[in-house]
C-alpha cells in the first residue's frame, strides 16, 4: 500500500462554507505558523505540495498591480514563506496558474483572453520574483473541467497554452492538472490519443469519494483503466488526488470534515496498485499535528486523522 507523499496546499479554502472549521485559523497564521504547517507535511513524508491558488477572490498572494495583496492573511509575503520553507525541507512545489478570474467559472477562465492574459502575466511575475527558489517544480492548472468521457478540446488548448508558457519560463518546469470526472472517463483509444497530445508531466485524478461521486469499492476499476491508458500513451505520470474529507451536511454547501481513517485506508488500498503516487486533498483542515503551533481543523477530528495515519505510517518502517 502506497503512503501519501503529497498534498494540495492552500492559503485559504476557496469555498467559505466548506472551510468553516479551518479558514479562520489560516487567516490568522503568522509566518512562524505557516512554516510549522509546511514542516508538518514534510514530517509525514509529503515531498510534494501543489499550491491551489496564487490569487483568489481578486486578491493576490504576491505583490502585483493586477490585484490587491491578500492582506487579510497574517503574513506579509506568504508565497515567499512557502517556497523558502520548502527549500529547507527539500519539498517540491507546483505553483498555481490561477485564479485570475472567478474560481467558480473555470470554462470562462480557460477561454477568456482577458483572464488568460492575466494568468500569463502572473506566471511571468511570479517567476521573476520567486524563480530562484530550488523548491519550484513547475505549474499546476487549477481551472479544472470535468472529463465527461474525454477531454474537451477547449480544455486541451488551455493546458497546452499554460504548459508552453511554463516551459518558456524554465525548461525544467513540470506541469500538472487534477481533473474531476474520473468515474465518467472512458480510457479508450480516443482518450489515449488525447493523452499523447497533452503537454503534461502529471495528471492527478480526483478520486471523487469525498464529494460522494464514487464509492471506495469502485475505485480500483477506474484507476486500473487509467493505468492501461497511461501506459499505452507513455506520457503523463498517473497520480491519485485522494479526497480525505467528508461533508458535515450537504455536499459543497457545508463544512469539510476529516474522513475516518478506516475509509482513508480503504481508499489507499484500492488505488495503490495502479498509481505512481498518492497525493491528498487536503492536509490543511483535515489533518493537524497534535500539540503543534499551527492547528487548523475541527476540534479533535483533524488530530485523530493525523494520529491514525502517522501510526500506520510508522508501522510500515
Amino acid at each position: 500500500m502506497k503512503p501519501i507523499t503529497g498534498t494540495f496546499f492552500e492559503f485559504e479554502h476557496h469555498n467559505r462554507a466548506e472551510g468553516k472549521y479551518y479558514n479562520n485559523a489560516l487567516f490568522s497564521f503568522t509566518e512562524g505558523q505557516w512554516r510549522a504547517k509546511i514542516r508538518e507535511t514534510a514530517e509525514l513524508g509529503m515531498d510534494t505540495l501543489v499550491l491551489m491558488a496564487t490569487a483568489l477572490y481578486y486578491k493576490s498572494y504576491y505583490r502585483t498591480d493586477t490585484y490587491p495583496y491578500a492582506d487579510h492573511l497574517g503574513c506579509p509575503d506568504i508565497l515567499e514563506v512557502l517556497l523558502d520553507e520548502a527549500d529547507k525541507t527539500g519539498q517540491r512545489v507546483y505553483l498555481s496558474a490561477g485564479f485570475y478570474g472567478n474560481w467558480i467559472h473555470p470554462r470562462t477562465n480557460t477561454t477568456s483572453p482577458e483572464v488568460l492574459n492575466r494568468t500569463l502575466k502572473a506566471m511571468n511575475e511570479i517567476t521573476e520574483k520567486y524563480g530562484h527558489h530550488k523548491s519550484i517544480e513547475g505549474w499546476y492548472m487549477p481551472d479544472e473541467w470535468c472529463i465527461r468521457g474525454h477531454f474537451d478540446i477547449r480544455f486541451m488548448r488551455y493546458i497546452n497554452l499554460i504548459a508552453a508558457e511554463a516551459r518558456k519560463l524554465n525548461k525544467k518546469n513540470k506541469t500538472i492538472i487534477g481533473p474531476y470526472g474520473t468515474r465518467l472517463l472512458k480510457p479508450d483509444d480516443k482518450y489515449v490519443g488525447q493523452l499523447e497530445q497533452l503537454d503534461l508531466d502529471v495528471i492527478a485524478y480526483q478520486d471523487g469519494v469525498g464529494v460522494q461521486k464514487t464509492l471506495v469499492e469502485e475505485e480500483a476499476a477506474f484507476y486500473e483503466g487509467l493505468r492501461r491508458a497511461h501506459d499505452k500513451a507513455g506520457r503523463a505520470a498517473l497520480w491519485a488526488d485522494m479526497e480525505v474529507f467528508a461533508f458535515e451536511g450537504t455536499v459543497y454547501k457545508s463544512a469539510l470534515l476529516p474522513a475516518p481513517w478506516e475509509r482513508v485506508k480503504a481508499q489507499m488500498e484500492a488505488i495503490s496498485p495502479f498509481v505512481d503516487k498518492i497525493i491528498i486533498y487536503a492536509y490543511e483542515g483535515m489533518m493537524t499535528k497534535p500539540g503543534g503551533i499551527a492547528r487548523a481543523g475541527q476540534d479533535g477530528t483533524a488530530e485523530k486523522l493525523y494520529t491514525d495515519y502517522k501510526a500506520w505510517l510508522d508501522s510500515t518502517k
